[in-house]
């Protein structure tokens, strides 16, 4: 499919290229006037790899805030992703303006979850002689074997799969991948784009749509020099060398013969707005063929008359236990009493749990030199991690208890509009993988964003029979959910009330926790923190 919204036609190869490289300074001028002036109108073209620098991963257009490290917000009762990820290739040849076309798809597409894959991310690692011809402009960085495409597919197929991916960093400056790799998620779409999107075949069964950016030739060059000298610090000789001996032959040879496989071609890049809009148009009706909203009546209805699973605890009611209850429950409460015996529950809990952690037996001896058969943890460390915002409540008990604890956070909140659930921030420990680990919620009511947390765990390595989940307070529906989805989870409670509202809000429940534990404002109906649903 072409897709022209201009009378020009492209000419063969992107457009012509004076022999011999050959270029005036009144040529430079007279093609500056067909691009967006620099720190005026339109932002120059910024490589996809630069967004590991910003945390969170953001996209910011007129409509709305892309999150562009993903997570995508599917996930049925059974804890599994219910459709793949749309992916869409983006090909054309070097500083064709392949992002600013992703990034104006994103915009009018107008969804939250995007992973935006540069293939630059994929150099391969270069030798010490490679990087010797690097640095002279003696490198062929646009030839195929340049690429790392088994990580590539890998990577690929993963986020399509909604699992989380480490990717490299790669330093244009250097020549070199930086060591610390970024996280992505899968998403709703997922936009792979780059010189050879469209070079190899495992990778073309990977994209759903396929999209050329076919733009001339003297643009790109002109970009390109824009780039290097301004961006990666070279000199105008050495991009010009590097054009003539790899870049443009690279293109006739590998990039240009790749347009026939594509879907769709689009000449003259971002300034197209008819091929984009047909773009968009496509995109929205095979996502709304894809879609799956989170349906809470089927996690309410799916495991009803079943008996608790046996990975659930609850704690012993003592009446010690069930007077700490009376207390917080009780609406007349005052905030002070309510913070006081939330974190003496809190306390018992998380001793509690502590007892179900693996130990093996020990020998110390006493100051008296004698003996004590003992048991000590015979796991790496513990790892805490809190839904925000309730769950921090949670974290100065586990501190007190544990010594030296590491702590993370994960915010999920419940859009409004949908019912999902859907992660806007994470900070977890490094290497959280051999962990135990104890995540923290105060009230657990339909087990969905519990359901996300431990899923965000799971694709960070952590092994599920490796994951406690706390909660002073759960619905039963919230624990078959969490059961159901993941069985061998352990799910530990200080009470288990049997009954949710029509708003999915626990009965009797404890009201709305964050807010009668920070004094904030309640919701109209009192309802539950629901897992994150409303945050400061």
């Amino acid at each position: 499919m072409l897709v022209r919204g201009s009378a020009r036609t492209a000419s063969s190869g992107g457009g012509h290229h004076r022999p011999g490289g050959l270029w005036s300074s009144s040529n430079a001028e007279s093609l500056d006037r067909l691009l967006p002036p620099v720190g005026t109108g339109r932002s120059p073209r910024k490589r996809t790899t630069s967004q590991c620098k910003s945390e969170p991963p953001l996209l910011r257009t007129s409509k709305r805030t892309i999150y562009t490290a993903g997570r995508p917000p599917w996930y049925n009762e059974h804890g599994t992703q219910s459709k793949e990820a749309f992916a869409i290739g983006l090909g054309g040849g070097s500083a064709s303006g392949k992002t600013t076309v992703a990034r104006m798809i994103i915009e009018a597409l107008d969804v939250p979850w995007v992973v935006l894959l540069s293939m630059d991310s994929f150099y391969k690692v270069l030798t010490t002689q490679q990087q010797e011809q690097a640095a002279h402009n003696n490198f062929n960085f646009d030839h195929p074997d340049a690429f790392d495409f088994d990580l590539i597919v890998s990577t690929l197929k993963k986020l399509k799969q909604g699992k989380s991916v480490k990717v490299p960093v790669y330093d244009f400056t250097t020549h070199s991948r930086k060591k610390d790799w970024k996280t992505l998620y899968g998403a709703n779409v997922i936009i792979f784009e780059g010189i050879m999107a469209f070079a190899d075949k495992t990778l073309l069964e990977l994209l759903d749509m396929k999209i050329f950016v076919d733009t001339d030739s003297d643009i790109r060059l002109v970009r390109r020099l824009r780039r290097d000298i301004s961006e990666r610090g070279r000199d105008i000789e050495g991009v010009i060398k590097q054009y003539n001996k790899f870049v443009k032959p690279a293109f006739d040879q590998y990039i240009q013969p790749t347009m026939r496989v594509a879907d769709i071609v689009v000449p003259w890049g971002s300034g197209n707005t008819v091929a984009i809009d047909l773009i968009v148009q496509h995109m929205h009706s095979q996502l709304e063929e894809r879609k799956l909203r989170w349906d809470m009546a089927a996690l309410a209805s799916a495991h009803q008359c079943h008996p608790l699973p046996r990975t659930l605890s609850v704690l012993k009611s003592t009446p010690q236990v069930r007077g700490m209850h009376t207390i917080i429950r009780d609406k007349e409460t005052s905030r002070d009493e309510f913070i006081f015996y939330s974190k003496r529950l809190m306390r018992l809990l998380i001793e509690h749990a502590l007892s179900f952690l693996p130990f093996q037996d020990c020998v110390v001896q006493t100051p008296q030199g004698q003996d004590y058969a003992g048991k000590c943890y015979a796991g790496k460390q513990i790892t805490g991690v809190s839904i925000l915002r309730a769950g921090e409540t949670m974290e100065p008990a586990l501190r007190a208890v544990c010594k030296d604890v590491r702590i993370g956070t994960i915010l999920i909140q419940t859009n409004q509009l949908t019912g999902e659930p859907e992660l806007h921030y994470l900070r977890l420990p490094k290497d959280i993988s051999d962990d135990h680990v104890i995540l923290m919620d105060c009230t657990v009511s339909t087990g969905a964003a519990a359901m996300m947390a431990v899923r965000v765990l799971l694709d960070h390595d952590v092994p599920e029979d490796k994951i406690f989940l706390l909660s002073l307070l759960m619905a039963e529906m919230g624990v078959h959910s969490v059961a159901y989805a993941f069985p061998r989870v352990r799910i530990i409670t200080t009470a288990v009330d049997k009954r949710v509202n029509d708003l999915f809000r626990i009965i009797p429940g404890i009201g709305n926790f964050g807010d009668r534990y920070f004094g904030t404002d309640a919701a109209p109906d009192g309802s539950d923190e629901e897992e994150g649903a409303s945050t400061s």
